[in-house]
């Protein structure tokens, strides 16, 4: 159905609304695939646990479960290394700090892990004469059947239920004849790949991953079955919960699967949730939970099996899981905006996620953990904040997701301000003036461990004749010859301090502004 959605939108004029739809399905496809491969992992640890059990009853099982998963793993790469090849040859830019990422790009992630920004996302020329003249559609086409023939090959020629699911699922053949209308005729590949934008094909190469990770869960539940398939006499009964995740966010899906661990196909056991009998389907029976608000929340049930010898067995199962608010805060302890140059502290909370699961990343900039806290350290400036962005990522149930990302400042630290008693200036006594011994730089109402220090100044007073006399000092002390010069000044006279120089402790040197005293 979402094929042919996609087909329709094509026949439209490519219009920017079209491509971002595209660019929002592409989006979510991504997302998918990556539920799914999480499913798929959690039956592959099940092969593992069953092969610790009993490697001889399962070695022959989980060899197969092995291949397939490097089988998939393979093809994956290669849709992935073909998506890289379709980017690059329309061009594209990388992401760096001088093409940072904007909420309206449309970005890709090749296979080294790199991002980069699609520049013709629009562009029906490029993935034509790639896909179609240079024929990686067709090299694409016989890696699929390649594919389809291995998962057929693992598959009992009795369960033609499954085989057709699988040729379905991952189905090339060229459309009928005509069936584009006036006789013209189509090829799979020139359905899929000719005088389509590259956004179409990125999105249309997603859902080919897609069909290929179902076809292998497919397959590896199919496997999974297997093993107590030939036979009757089981040594070990027991209820198992498969859930998607014992944590979800609010409003997300929380599902799980409860099965027995041998499967008898000549009768289905009798499954019962929070005392109420469900439906059961291959030996299994699917239970949804509430996620409408946040919370811990626990189910438990009961499976009932006939034995060989005409017993019922009761196994009792119980299962809790866990429902948090999409949430995540993050604040810069002392300031809203980042320094460069400085160690700056950052909280981040998850809510119910617990601190260890979260991880930190920014653009433009390293992040470190100190307790439970971080250290952001910016590398450039950004006084828009148009470059820096945090992201924090939480881990649950071994799966990494994205909770929140937020955009920052960069600024510099600010010019500290010349002071002589704590003056910046004004009247000051003639006394008080000779006693000091030079000028300090003051970060005024700056929270954080960072100073300046004067290097040099320049003193000038009003001498006899209405002459300007200079002292300069390569240091934060009066010289001798400038503490000479403050006891000679005459009341009501004034004295100038100029050319301040200052070198905070990130090594910069700062030009400060100048000060006046009037003598009293």
């Amino acid at each position: 159905m979402m094929y042919i959605v996609l087909t329709a939108m094509l026949a439209l004029n490519v219009a920017a609304e079209v491509l971002e739809a595209f660019r929002v399905v592409d989006s979510s496809l991504l997302q998918t695939l990556e539920a799914v491969d999480m499913q798929n992992e959690q039956i592959y640890s099940s092969f593992e646990q069953a092969y610790i059990e009993n490697p001889t009853k399962v070695g022959e099982w989980k060899e197969k479960a092995d291949q397939l998963k490097n089988k998939s793993e393979e093809m994956i790469t290669y849709v992935s290394a073909l998506k890289d090849e379709v980017v690059a040859y329309s061009g594209e830019k990388p992401v760096d700090e001088d093409n940072p990422m904007y909420e309206e790009g449309f970005y890709h992630t090749k296979l080294d892990g790199s991002v980069v920004e699609v520049a013709k996302k629009d562009d029906l020329n490029g993935p034509s004469e790639l896909m179609i003249t240079q024929k990686r559609a067709t090299d694409l086409k016989n890696e699929i059947n390649e594919y389809r023939s291995f998962l057929s090959s693992l598959i009992s020629e009795d369960d033609s239920e499954l085989r057709e699911t699988i040729l379905s699922e991952l189905n090339t053949d060229d459309p009928e004849e005509g069936a584009k209308g006036e006789g013209n005729y189509k090829t799979w590949e020139s359905e899929h790949f000719e005088d389509k934008p590259l956004i179409a094909v990125m999105t249309l190469l997603s859902k080919i991953q897609i069909d290929v990770k179902n076809s292998e869960a497919y397959v590896a539940k199919y496997l999974y079955a297997e093993i107590d398939e030939g036979s009757f006499k089981f040594n070990r009964l027991g209820a198992r919960v498969i859930a998607n995740s014992n944590v979800v966010l609010m409003g997300d899906e929380y599902r799980a699967e409860v099965f027995l661990a041998a499967e008898d196909t000549t009768q289905q056991p009798e499954i019962l949730i929070n005392g109420r009998e469900v439906e059961v389907e291959d030996g299994k029976a699917t239970y949804i939970g509430n996620t409408s608000e946040a919370g811990k929340f626990t189910w438990s049930g009961l499976i009932k099996y006939k034995t060989p010898g005409g017993i019922i067995k009761s196994y009792p199962f119980e299962q809790e899981y866990q429902v948090s608010e999409p949430t995540v805060t993050m604040s810069a302890t002392k300031m809203n905006v980042f320094y460069k140059g400085l160690k700056n502290p950052f909280d981040v909370g998850g809510g119910a996620i617990p601190n260890e699961d979260l991880q930190v990343q920014m653009t433009n900039g390293n992040v470190t953990k100190q307790g439970d806290s971080y250290m952001i350290e910016p590398t450039e400036l950004d006084e828009m904040g148009r470059q820096t962005k945090v992201s924090v990522y939480a881990t649950i149930n071994g799966s990494r997701r994205l909770i929140g990302t937020t955009d920052w400042r960069v600024k510099r630290v600010p010019d500290p301000v010349a002071q002589i008693n704590g003056q910046a200036g004004g009247e000051i006594r003639k006394e008080v003036l000779s006693i000091q011994d030079g000028i300090l730089a003051v970060l005024e109402d700056f929270d954080f461990e960072f100073g300046y220090t004067v290097t040099q100044f320049t003193m000038e007073t009003t001498g006899q004749g209405g002459y300007i006399n200079r002292y300069p000092s390569n240091s934060n002390r009066f010289t001798a010859e400038q503490k000479r010069a403050m006891e000679n000044v005459n009341i009501n006279s004034h004295v100038y301090i100029g050319d301040i120089k200052a070198r905070g402790d990130d090594g910069t040197i700062r030009d400060l502004n100048p000060i006046s005293f009037t003598i009293k």
